[in-house]
C-alpha cells in the first residue's frame, strides 16, 4: 500500500485561523479542541483582536489570514475554518487561496437553515455586534435575501467588556447565559416568525444545548458547522 505525502502532520482534519484573545474558551468553543472528536490544529495572527477585525474593519488583517490559512493547509489539514463570525468578510479570498474547504463564518448556514424553513418563518441570527455587521459580511457567505432577523449583543454589558473590548479577561458564566437569553427572547418576542437560531458568534456556542432547551428551535453554530464540515472531508462511515 502507498500513502501519499506531501503534508507536515497527518491526520488533522480541522485547522483554525485564531485572532488573539485571552478570555475563557468553555467547551462547545471552537478554541476548545477537546470539544471535538476529530484532530483540530490552531494558527494565532498575532494582533488580530476582536477589535481590529469588528469594529475597525483593518485591511491589514487579510493578508496575515490568508498566510495562516496557507500553512494551516501545509500542515495537513483538511478543512479550514475561523474562531470568529466576522471573518465572513474575507471568505471569498481565503478560500481563494488555498486548496481545501474553508468555511470562515457561521453566517455561511443561513442560506441553508432558511430552505429548512416554512415560508413564513425567518432564522434568527445573534452576532457579537450588529452595528458593525454589513452586507459585505453577509454577501461575502452568500446570504442575499434570505428572511432572517439579527440581533447583536454589543449592548450586553459583560460582554461588551470581556469580549469586545478586552478590558478583562475573566467571564461570569451565569450572567453570560442571562445576557444572552435576554437578546433571544427579545428577539423572539418581536418576531415570533423566528424558526430556527444561528449563532455568528463563536463564545456562544456553549450555550447551544441550554437555548435550544429554553427556546424549543434548532440552534445551528459554529462547533455543529465544523462537526458536520469534518465528517464530510473526512468520511469514516457510509
Amino acid at each position: 500500500m502507498i500513502i501519499k505525502g506531501g503534508i507536515n502532520v497527518c491526520g488533522l482534519t480541522i485547522g483554525v485561523i485564531s485572532l488573539e484573545s485571552y478570555f475563557p474558551k468553555p467547551a462547545g468553543h471552537i478554541k476548545h479542541p477537546a470539544s471535538f472528536e476529530f484532530p483540530v490544529i490552531y494558527h494565532t495572527v498575532k494582533g488580530a483582536t476582536i477589535d481590529r477585525l469588528i469594529r475597525e474593519r483593518d485591511p491589514e488583517l487579510l493578508k496575515p489570514f490568508i498566510e495562516a490559512a496557507q500553512e494551516l493547509e501545509r500542515e495537513g489539514v483538511k478543512a479550514i475554518t475561523g474562531s470568529c463570525g466576522f471573518l465572513a468578510l474575507h471568505q471569498k479570498e481565503i478560500a481563494d487561496a488555498v486548496n481545501v474547504p474553508v468555511f470562515m463564518s457561521s453566517l455561511i448556514q443561513v442560506p441553508l437553515v432558511s430552505r429548512l424553513l416554512k415560508r413564513d418563518q425567518k432564522v434568527g441570527v445573534v452576532v457579537a455586534n450588529s452595528d458593525a455587521l454589513s452586507t459585505d459580511h453577509l454577501k461575502g457567505v452568500g446570504i442575499v435575501d434570505e428572511p432572517m432577523v439579527i440581533a447583536g449583543m454589543q449592548h450586553q454589558t459583560q460582554f461588551a467588556e470581556v469580549i469586545l473590548r478586552g478590558d478583562t479577561d475573566d467571564l461570569d458564566m451565569a450572567l453570560f447565559e442571562a445576557e444572552l437569553c435576554s437578546v433571544i427572547q427579545s428577539m423572539l418576542t418581536e418576531n415570533p416568525d423566528v424558526g430556527a437560531l444561528v449563532l455568528e458568534c463563536t463564545d456562544l456556542s456553549h450555550f447551544a444545548p441550554r437555548l435550544q432547551e429554553k427556546f424549543g428551535l434548532p440552534v445551528f453554530d459554529l462547533s455543529s458547522l465544523t462537526r458536520m464540515v469534518a465528517a464530510a472531508v473526512d468520511r469514516q462511515i457510509a
